[in-house]
């Protein structure tokens, strides 16, 4: 690291600052609501007035954490291309989103995914859930994610030698001590201008994120020789089909098999292209995204819905279609021009000091810490926004003036900020405790599915589904010789997702169903598609506010559409000429198919 290089760094850190504090005096138009007090509605949700390439780039870039990239360059060095499943799966789940829950979400009006629950539900049982889920989500599943984060960049850091560029050698509590000062930087402009601060700032993050991980793609795949001779070196030096988008072999005609060379068994594909989409705890949104949803603007119903949809599409083009290559080219490259390196998940920050030249690699560290950056923002306030919306004003202070509420949500990111920071402190536990965070989320998704479409569905089936996964992570954490039980990855993820199902229907049918009135109110305000709300249909005498058949096929369409287009710039840029021809005709097929069911009336 050069001087020009700190310059670099330190004008984007000014630049972001400035854009911060600026955006803490803009008037905002808020949402009408009378019941909704106006400053967690600023705070939280913008004013309800975002646009929608605003609310889908923030998405885009809440997803882009810094330890992305070294996860990518880990997947595809140890299980090939086809290891992006684990998080390309959620892909199918981020179209249903598009079609099936958006426009339900923001004709809500929730300010938080949470407080849905007390729409839905009714009674202690959906007091209790609420908080259960708020606390859940704001302290120990955000606040390990903020640690988690701060302990990647510390490995960043660490790797790219930026103190010792500066002439100091640090130990590792100062490392750490650097990134929670960077916390805190993103902690001011975050906490005075609220939910429009982390917007903008992430719109400008994550396209200087994307230029980042361009030119390192670009400058690592022309020092291997160029694509030519990348492709034929990365083959020669692995043992299994590490260039396999799809690991199924066709053996003429229709016949398919499954492709043994694969980095992945087919029980462990299959499980992350069937099950793991809708059995994980952000199956209808996940609170992030859902708080852009409820944010973006609309004059009319139909129009706050049309923006919620564009906005989600927005996301799917940037993260899947966009922005997959450049890691997996640059994790290709890693593998031939660092085929020593003892942790592959420190490829790229290696390539990025051995091959970047002075100013290039202080851009390319900016937009690291860019990528950072937005992740830390949007947990300071999604974590925020439970704390005080659901927490303190619900169980506390009710009749919390709007001034006391402005305080209240600075106050919780300061607490946000702090427990993260002190999570990152426990190195071990705290990766520790955060897969138990991850399995936790594994098998109660189905329940939040069909709790819109099924007025059976009750509180206590959810907050069963919810306290057997919790259960079921802490044994497997605690105790991980019971996974042996089921040792492949696909049969613990449908075995979980098969346990948690039978105990949430047991306990549903045990139970009674919600109040006629609350589910009447639900229908009427949010009003569902399908078969399972036939009866409040004939009540309220209100027909469906979307055609559900028609929004599924919508889905398979863009699907086709989503994954065909991001299959089809892979394959051509990876010398797969046909796999990148057959894509692109299947995204066109769907895009065709897609423009004829927009057509089609609700």
């Amino acid at each position: 690291m050069q001087l020009i290089d700190w310059i670099i760094i330190l004008i984007y850190l000014f630049g972001t600052m400035a854009l911060g504090l600026l955006l803490s005096h803009r008037e905002t138009d808020t949402y009408d609501e009378d019941d909704e007090p106006k400053s967690l509605v600023n705070n939280l949700l913008a004013g309800r007035n975002l646009p929608w390439w605003l609310a889908g780039t923030s998405m885009a870039a809440t997803t882009f954490s810094i330890d992305t990239p070294l996860y990518i360059c880990g997947v595809v060095a140890s299980r090939g291309i086809a290891g992006n499943w684990e998080w390309w799966s959620f892909g199918i789940a981020h179209i249903v989103l598009i079609y099936v829950f958006a426009g339900l979400w923001r004709r809500s009006e929730m300010v938080t995914d949470a407080e849905l629950t007390e729409l839905r539900y009714s009674g202690p049982t959906a007091a209790v859930l609420r908080g259960i889920k708020a606390f859940l989500f704001a302290v120990p599943i955000n606040c390990i994610g903020i640690g988690y984060a701060m302990l990647a960049m510390v490995k960043v850091v660490d790797a790219l030698n930026l103190w010792q560029s500066l002439g100091f050698s640090p130990g590792e509590a100062t490392k750490l001590w650097t990134v929670i000062a960077l916390s805190l930087f993103v902690l001011i402009y975050t906490g005075v201008s609220g939910l429009w601060g982390v917007v903008v700032t992430d719109f400008f993050q994550f396209f200087l994120g994307l230029f980042g991980a361009t030119l390192v793609a670009i400058i690592a795949v022309n020092d291997a020789g160029g694509m030519h001779q990348l492709i034929p070196n990365v083959q020669k030096i692995t043992d299994f089909d590490v260039l396999s988008f799809i690991p199924i072999t066709n053996n003429g005609g229709f016949g398919f098999t499954w492709n043994d060379a694969a980095g992945i068994t087919a029980t462990t594909f299959s499980a992350y292209l069937f099950v793991q989409w809708w059995s994980f705890r952000r199956s209808d949104g996940g609170g992030e995204f859902v708080q852009r949803l409820l944010a973006v603007k609309g004059e009319t119903e139909e129009a706050a819905k049309k923006e919620a949809e564009k906005a989600t599409w927005f996301f799917n083009i940037l993260n899947y279609i966009v922005r997959t290559w450049p890691w997996i080219v640059t994790a290709l490259a890693a593998m031939v021009l660092l085929p020593n390196l003892e942790d592959a998940e420190l490829a790229y920050p290696t390539l990025m000091l051995t091959y970047l030249p002075s100013v290039v690699l202080g851009l390319v560290v900016a937009s690291l810490i860019a990528a950072f950056m937005s992740t830390i923002s949007t947990s300071i306030n999604w974590g925020a926004s439970y704390l005080t919306n659901d927490l303190y004003r619900r169980f506390l202070r009710p009749e919390a003036s709007d001034q006391e509420l402005t305080n209240a949500v600075r106050l919780a990111s300061v607490l946000v900020t702090v427990l993260g920071s002190i999570a990152a402190f426990y190195a071990t536990d705290v990766r520790t405790v955060f897969r138990l965070v991850i399995a936790i989320g594994t098998g109660p998704g189905l329940v939040l599915i069909l709790r819109w479409f099924w007025w059976r569905i009750n509180a206590a089936a959810e907050l069963s589904a919810m306290v057997t996964g919790f259960f079921i992570g802490l044994i497997t954490t605690v105790n991980p010789d019971i996974n042996n039980i089921f040792p492949d990855f696909g049969f613990r993820l449908l075995a979980i997702s098969v346990l948690t199902a039978v105990v949430w229907v047991t306990v549903m049918y045990l139970t009674p169903p919600e109040d006629e009135e609350t589910l009447l109110n639900f229908y009427i305000k949010v009003r569902p598609g399908g078969i399972g709300w036939q009866r409040q249909q004939y009540k309220t005498g209100l027909q469906p506010a979307q055609n559900l058949k028609n929004d599924l096929l919508k889905v398979v369409a863009a699907i086709l559409v989503m994954f065909g287009s991001m299959f089809a710039i892979g394959g051509f840029l990876l010398l797969q000429s046909i796999t990148g021809f057959v894509s692109l005709t299947i995204a066109v097929m769907g895009g065709f198919w897609l423009r004829k069911l927009n057509k089609k009336p609700v």
